[in-house]
């Protein structure tokens, strides 16, 4: 994946990172703008008691939106990075890599397999053992 691919509705990677730059600039000026229209109507404390709550929380709106947009620009290139580190050029292993962990893999499997059936084996041959020896004490009577 490439910064220029498409990851939703015609949006890039690129063009995330251009909305939040350009919103951070925009809630800017908005905000510079909104306080400059309301200065000349605070003429004591209980106006600016109103009026500045008013311009803390568009603040924090717009502070959360640019906070989701580079969280959601953060994901996106870790996905990148990390889909370039997997596909790139040498890529994480060689396909002989591949083929010798599979080819030990096997072995492990095999042997581990083969100690547990013989694991087994021997317990169902002292089950079979103890079972005989509870048998034969019935057939006597002394249990």
């Amino acid at each position: 994946m490439d910064k220029d691919d498409k990851l939703f509705k015609g949006t890039t990677f690129s063009d995330l990172m251009s909305d939040v730059y350009h919103n951070s600039k925009k809630k800017d000026r908005q905000l510079n703008q909104l306080i400059s229209q309301l200065q000349p109507l605070i003429k004591k404390a209980s106006d600016a008691m109103v009026i500045v709550p008013l311009i803390k929380e568009y603040m924090d709106v717009a502070v959360k939106n640019d906070d989701h947009l580079i969280k959601l620009a953060a994901i996106v290139q870790r996905y990148i990075s990390t889909k370039q580190t997997i596909t790139g050029a040498e890529g994480l292993l060689s396909d002989e890599d591949k083929k010798q962990l599979l080819e030990l893999a096997e072995e492990t499997y095999e042997e581990e397999l083969e100690e547990e059936i013989k694991k087994i084996d021997t317990e169902d041959s002292e089950l079979k053992q103890r079972i005989d020896a509870v048998k034969e004490k019935l057939d006597d009577g002394k249990l």
